[in-house]
């Protein structure tokens, strides 16, 4: 409740719980749910977002 209204959103869906919880289920053999696609959602989604960011900054113009 503390946190700032925008940041709660980022706060409550980051991509590093369902990675660790699909690690340790993938390690100690147990179920990991949906966490498996979300993961894979983050990072595909991350790996586009680096993607266009780099693409971008190396088409401009140099100063």
């Amino acid at each position: 409740d503390a946190m700032p209204g925008w940041f709660q959103p980022i706060a409550e869906y980051q991509p590093f719980t369902p990675a660790i919880e699909t690690l340790r289920g993938l390690l100690l053999g147990t179920e990991i749910g949906n966490n498996g696609w979300i993961t894979i959602v983050w990072c595909l989604g991350l790996a586009v977002l680096g993607y266009v960011w780099s693409k971008s900054l190396f088409h401009r113009d140099p100063k």
